[in-house]
């Protein structure tokens, strides 16, 4: 009797256990040489984002002469201004501790932030929107924050935007380095002189990104869509407008000169000087132009856009005329020149260097080409291959290459066939095989 038959229950049967399903063996990572199974259980096989020591010291072994021991001892900090000693271990070698500053102080790097004296304030930096205490406490936050401005704002009594605080700081620096430079010739190629800051710029520079990383999928989509057709409608327009006007090469004085030296009359010209030059290797072709002009119509119509993205338009239009060696060419040339192939600081100068860069590489590797094709027409001169080309004067004196006693041109053809087993009188030349022997001639 058990509980089924106290309770009254019908007995059914126990459900069948479903067998434990074999999990898969992981796999077991070996440890790396050169670190305590302790730190590797810890970290769990992570490599460390910067290495603080190499593998191969940790198996040198130091040599028998020396005698290292590791010392608690006091050290100071040049980069404090209240001399705080503190104490750290010291790796002490023959009982000599090691001199020097603290090895963390060369990271202390401090902004010079000008000084200005209150003569120079109320010469130079009077401002209705602005009093001394509090030009005096933004000057005081950018020396002690290092012109962090996030946190300067964060930290400044009254309520000023990120921006006021710069343009405050920035007019004031720009002012004072006028005042005391002997002439404004002398300091005329400093930053803070020669572009000064603009306030109504960095808005706008802000709102405009903060549109831009706002926009959702489909926005972009439709940018996109847009883009898209207005550069089909301009590549339509320029094809249209090339069809009506009559095709003329594009070629240099420099070259029509050259070209016009190199064909000397009375002589055969080789193939390949009658061949026509490419058009990108002598001047940059119409459609490369249409294109960045079709790149600007379209970064206009945007309003707002990033500089990266109008760069990387702007390479690609101005490699749109060439093939896909020819742009291998013009990176692996960036490589070979330590330039990166996107620029890590965007600014409008760098941006439009990087494209003239580009455009320079671009030319030369061109110019190289020309060089090659210039080259093959000297090296066909030079060789004297004379060759017919279509127009050449046909009537020239035909001159046999060698006659009979009686006038008679000795040929092949006036030769008399031998019979079988017949031999020639004269010798037979060196490259004429011997006849093979048949059962007639045995």
């Amino acid at each position: 009797m058990d509980a089924k038959d106290i309770l009254g229950l019908p007995k059914t049967p126990l459900p069948i256990t479903q067998e434990k399903k074999s999990r898969p063996q992981k796999d077991s990572q070996r440890k790396p040489d050169g670190i305590s199974r302790e730190v590797y259980a810890l970290t769990g096989g992570l490599a460390p984002l910067m290495p603080s020591i190499d593998v191969s010291q940790l198996k040198r072994r130091p040599a028998s002469d020396e005698k290292i021991t590791w010392q608690w001892l006091p050290f100071t900090n040049s980069a404090r201004k209240d001399n705080l000693q503190l104490y750290h271990w010291v790796r002490v070698v023959n009982g000599v501790p090691p001199t020097g500053d603290y090895s963390f102080a060369k990271y202390n790097k401090l902004v010079d932030v000008i000084k200005y004296t209150d003569e120079e304030y109320e010469k130079y930096l009077t401002d209705p929107m602005w009093t001394k205490e509090e030009t005096d406490q933004l000057f005081d936050l950018c020396e002690r924050f290092d012109l962090r401005f996030i946190v300067i704002a964060d930290r400044f009594p009254s309520s000023r935007t990120v921006e006021e605080l710069k343009e405050r700081y920035y007019s004031v620096s720009r002012a004072i380095l006028i005042a005391r430079a002997p002439s404004p010739g002398d300091v005329a190629s400093h930053p803070l002189v020669k572009e000064p800051y603009n306030l109504s710029q960095e808005r706008e520079r802000k709102r405009a990104l903060s549109m831009v990383l706002s926009q959702t999928k489909q926005q972009e989509r439709k940018d996109a869509e847009v883009l898209a057709e207005a550069k089909r409608i301009q590549e339509t327009r320029m094809a249209a407008r090339g069809a009506e006007e009559p095709e003329l090469p594009v070629t240099s004085n420099a070259v029509t000169e050259s070209a016009d030296k190199a064909v000397v009359p009375g002589d055969t010209v080789s193939p390949s000087s009658n061949a026509q030059l490419p058009v990108t290797a002598v001047a940059p072709s119409a459609l490369a132009v249409a294109d960045n002009a079709s790149t600007l119509a379209s970064l206009r119509m945007l309003w707002v856009y990033l500089r990266t993205y109008a760069l990387e338009q702007m390479v690609q239009a101005a490699s749109s005329s060439v093939g896909l060696r020819t742009i291998k060419r013009v990176e692996q040339t960036l490589q070979d020149l330590g330039v990166n192939l996107k620029p890590k600081v965007p600014t409008k100068t760098v941006c439009a260097e990087h494209l003239e860069l580009r455009k320079e590489i671009l030319t030369l590797l061109n110019l190289q080409k020309q060089l090659q094709y210039k080259e093959a027409e000297g090296s066909s001169f030079r060789e004297g291959s004379f060759v017919e080309m279509p127009g050449s004067p046909k009537d020239r004196t035909f001159v046999p290459d060698s006659f009979g006693f009686g006038g008679e041109r000795v040929g092949k053809r006036d030769q008399k066939r031998k019979g079988p087993g017949r031999q020639l009188e004269g010798p037979s030349p060196a490259h004429k095989r011997p006849r093979k022997m048949k059962a007639p001639d045995l």
